[in-house]
């Protein structure tokens, strides 16, 4: 599936299915850094079980949402590997709350991290693949970013966001042989639904044709299709992963 020599950025796999996706693509012989905002316990945690399993894999802190911060990460990726094969924007935050009552901080928070950082990290990336003439980027978005969900204006606008960005971005950095593609995952069993109300979860099974929430390996292994060259003539498309939850 890969050649051995990949490096990918996984940015917010310190746990849940950023974790994921950083231990599938290490799996399977790519090199990979992955990014954390305030959870280096879980980062030291994804590092070990890679190194464990044989593959090799780092981690740096970075707030996504600054873009010092993401220039400096991005000098750091071409100077310690000289290359930069795959990117995942995993990383996202949310602050949920129904629209009439929720402050401009909640709005623009989850904005400038979850849509902002996306772009951040893309333009910068971009910029190595395209010298490289090669590269694959997959932004992490949500089903409510495709069909919208109650209580979370601000989360379903920014996962929409990211949906018409990489459209758009696909067809711009094609030339290059570049491709950009969506992974949309529903419910799936992370620290985020594990800490959802028994009551609320039951309801939601009972709306997926599957039955079960889905788990994040399921989704990592997506995301590794995505990015090899399995996948060479797949780009600008939206995969959602739901259990058959949404049409779309």
């Amino acid at each position: 599936m890969f050649e051995g020599t990949e490096v990918a950025l996984v940015t917010g796999g310190s746990r849940g299915i950023g974790k994921a996706i950083a231990i599938d693509l290490a799996a399977n012989g790519v090199t990979v850094l992955l990014t954390f905002s305030s959870n280096p316990r879980g980062a030291e945690q994804t590092i070990a079980e890679i190194q464990e399993a044989g593959g090799t894999a780092h981690a740096i802190q970075v707030d996504i949402s600054q873009e010092k911060e993401v220039k400096s990460l991005f000098k750091e990726v071409k100077t310690r590997f000289g290359r930069l094969d795959i990117l995942v924007n995993n990383a996202g935050i949310t602050k949920d709350g129904f629209v009439a009552v929720m402050s401009e901080a909640k709005w623009d928070d989850v904005i400038r991290v979850n849509l902002g950082g996306a772009f951040l990290c893309s333009r910068e990336a971009v910029k190595i693949m395209m010298k490289q003439k090669s590269g694959a980027i997959i932004n992490v978005s949500s089903t409510s970013g495709v069909a919208g969900s109650k209580g979370q204006t601000n989360y379903a606008a920014s996962k929409g966001g990211i949906i018409s960005f990489t459209k758009s971005l696909a067809m711009e950095v094609a030339e290059h042989n570049i491709r950009a593609n969506v992974v949309a995952p529903g419910f799936i069993a992370t620290d985020m639904t594990k800490g959802m109300d028994q009551a609320i979860l039951s309801k939601m099974m009972d709306l997926i044709p599957l039955k079960r929430m889905g788990q994040p390996e399921e989704v990592a292994h997506l995301v590794t299709f995505l990015s090899s060259h399995k996948a060479s003539y797949i780009t600008g498309k939206v995969f959602t992963i739901d259990g058959g939850l949404i049409n779309g």
